[in-house]
């Protein structure tokens, strides 16, 4: 297994600008090669400055296609849907142009939503060139949860997304699948503060992806893997 990348920063706001820059380069390099780029973003508190930092580079935004790697099954207007972030932080100015494949349909529930959500996932450009992903303070990644009676399935199926219940946290979720996620040219991880850094450090040190999800990115060598850490 090849270690990750490190891109340690003393702060969070230099390490946003850093992982924004990278994105767009790897975007427009992307886009130069093979016409389209497309990229999977995670939700949260962490990401917002990256996307904010994102959405004003000067690349050919119509042919960047943006998706989520997870997302509540909430109303696209609820303060917790990924999709209104997105929406509010990214697709703004020039960005507006990209081409944003949503997660959330109109199905009852997640379980309900799943197979028109693989549908219109089938169809996005394959391998992704990025999937940005978080990591929580119990090594989950995307909505794969340690203790999710989903994690199995998640973990080996070969469909691109799953409806997930948390074992903890609220809503119903749809996620990528481990496989969708490594179906990638590069996975990106941004994580911030001592706690995660321990988890992070854990993870690494090896164990059952059963125990700590976020080793399915970070245990593989099929996809380079870089890390942006800050206090």
């Amino acid at each position: 297994m090849s270690r990750p990348v490190e891109h340690v920063f003393a702060d969070g706001a230099a390490a946003a600008q850093n992982l924004a820059r990278r994105i767009g380069a790897v975007l427009g390099e992307a886009i130069a090669a093979r016409g389209v780029a497309g990229i999977a973003l995670s939700g949260g508190r962490s990401p917002r400055p990256v996307l904010k930092a994102l959405s004003g580079l000067p690349l050919d935004w119509g042919e960047v296609v943006v998706t989520l790697v997870d997302e509540r099954w909430v109303a696209p207007d609820h303060a917790d849907s990924n999709e209104k972030l997105i929406r509010e932080t990214l697709l703004t100015g020039a960005a507006t142009k990209a081409r944003f494949v949503p997660m959330k349909n109109d199905a009852a529930d997640a379980y309900a939503g799943a197979a028109a959500c693989e549908v219109a996932f089938e169809a996005l450009p394959w391998p992704l060139d990025i999937v940005l992903l978080g990591m929580g303070e119990d090594g989950h990644t995307a909505s794969l949860f340690p203790q999710a009676k989903e994690l199995a399935e998640g973990l080996s199926t070969q469909a691109r997304v799953l409806a997930v219940t948390p074992p903890a946290a609220p809503h119903q979720r749809m996620t990528l699948s481990a496989g969708a996620i490594v179906d990638s040219r590069h996975i990106f991880l941004q994580i911030g503060g001592a706690a995660k850094k321990a988890v992070y450090d854990r993870a690494l040190a090896g164990g059952s992806v059963e125990e700590l999800p976020i080793r399915l990115a970070l245990c593989q060598d099929k996809v380079p893997v870089e890390v942006w850490i800050s206090d």
